[in-house]
């Protein structure tokens, strides 16, 4: 399983820095990193509602990442390149 990404560092990366999309990043979804990391940003403008929303998406997905088997996250997310949800 050399090169593949840890699933319980992608759901701690999706609870405390998933606002950002560090964990996207980290999984190779850059597009959806970067969507994740300019809407928070930029959200703080819309009194920081949109950030308040990729924060639970990022604790959603670290979650789910934390609790699938091994074999369905790498299934999932590593061969597959599932970048939501």
């Amino acid at each position: 399983m050399s090169g593949d990404k840890n699933k319980l560092v992608a759901g701690l990366l999706g609870i405390f820095l998933g606002g950002l999309g560090i964990h996207k990043f980290y999984l190779g979804c850059n597009k959806a990193g970067i969507i994740m990391l300019v809407v928070s940003l930029l959200g703080f403008v819309l009194l920081g509602i949109p950030t308040l929303i990729m924060t639970l998406i990022g604790f959603i997905e670290g979650i789910l990442y934390i609790v699938k088997s091994e074999n369905d996250y790498k299934a999932t997310y590593i061969d597959n390149q599932k970048c939501w949800f």
